[in-house]
């Protein structure tokens, strides 16, 4: 039996990981400490939880549980998973990683300085295509990559009477901008790091109401325009907003010198075309690459089989990485070579 204790248990945690991990055979959550007593008491009357604690300290403490899953907003990933990973528990930890470059070295070190399982969870945006798009470039249909574009707009940002999320609260999110990172990680698994980058970062709605009273002035941009060169010479350009209204679906185009492979999120299909083709066209995944959502069973299969987590702490340093750097150039207003120093 692995007995988990869960910190943080709103948003994704609750749609997703207490399904999935309530639901694999020898595995029960025990306990859990959200952001207030109350709020963890009616998560445990939900699901069954036995216990709920007040603070997530005494949480990691306890000698009964095996697995701490790290589910808060960010400003709490470095602190929480050190105090696990110290503890000797097996660490799940919500994305993304944490605040900064430098909180993301400290964390990945430290999991290299342990034996325990740690993992991250892995974007849903476009698992569904991902084995199949990974055998296509596996087998060459693109040729050499020569051009990677993303375009991830929305409007989430337009009405500037809405109060800030934690998402937008520096003191919360650290660095991370919007969907920058989410797409990081994906662009690395189709295309590979980045050597260089270039950016352009605007806050249009610098200021929001505050829950507390008053106003809060913003600081993470609301649009960034990145311009990339990756290891192997292809470039890259990245359009990541949330103040386009009518924006189109979120959409990432890889081309190369033999085809064309262009996916967008949340879709079980793909579009690609060969350099010979008169255009492209809709490609369904087959039934042998499926990819369902399976990302707590896959992180169980890792502490019980020694199994590869989806996203590895490693993963989380890389995508980080690009984070600060974006940041960094565009605060510099020149460009940023990688690997980046701390």
């Amino acid at each position: 039996m692995l007995r988990i204790g869960i910190i943080g248990a709103g948003g994704i945690v609750a749609q997703r990981h207490l399904p999935g991990f309530s639901t694999i055979d020898g595995v029960t959550i025990a306990a859990v400490a959200n952001r207030t007593v109350e709020s963890g008491q009616r998560v445990a009357a939900e699901w069954g939880i036995g216990e709920v604690l007040a603070d997530w300290r005494d949480l990691v403490a306890r000698d009964d549980l095996d697995i701490i899953v790290v589910g808060t907003w960010p400003y709490l990933h470095r602190d929480a998973v050190t105090a696990a990973l110290m503890a000797g528990k097996h660490v799940f930890c919500q994305a993304r990683l944490t605040m900064n470059y430098a909180d993301a070295r400290h964390m990945y070190e430290l999991s290299q300085l342990s034996d325990r399982v740690t993992a991250i969870c892995p974007p849903p945006h476009v698992m569904a295509v991902e084995k199949l798009v990974r055998r296509l470039l596996d087998d060459g249909f693109l040729g050499e990559l020569r051009l990677v574009r993303l375009t991830a707009l929305s409007n989430g940002a337009t009405d500037p009477a809405r109060p800030a999320t934690w998402r937008e609260r520096a003191a919360y999110s650290g660095l991370n901008a919007m969907s920058l990172g989410i797409w990081a990680e994906i662009i690395h698994r189709f295309a590979g790091y980045c050597r260089e980058v270039w950016a352009n970062n605007r806050v249009w709605v610098r200021r929001r109401p505050n829950e507390f009273g008053g106003t809060y002035d913003l600081s993470i941009p609301d649009s960034v325009t990145a311009l990339t060169t990756f290891e192997n010479g292809a470039q890259g350009v990245w359009q990541v907003g949330a103040v386009a209204h009518h924006a189109p679906p979120e959409t990432l185009e890889l081309y190369g010198s033999a085809g064309t492979i262009v996916l967008q999120a949340n879709q079980d299909w793909i579009l690609a075309g060969a350099a010979g083709d008169s255009q492209l066209r809709r490609i369904e995944v087959p039934a042998e690459l499926v990819n369902p959502w399976r990302v707590e069973r896959n992180f169980i299969a890792a502490v019980r089989d020694g199994a590869s987590v989806q996203t590895s702490f490693g993963d989380g340093l890389k995508y980080m990485e690009l984070v600060e750097a974006v940041h960094r150039a565009h605060t510099a207003g020149s460009l940023v070579r990688l690997p980046l120093t701390v």
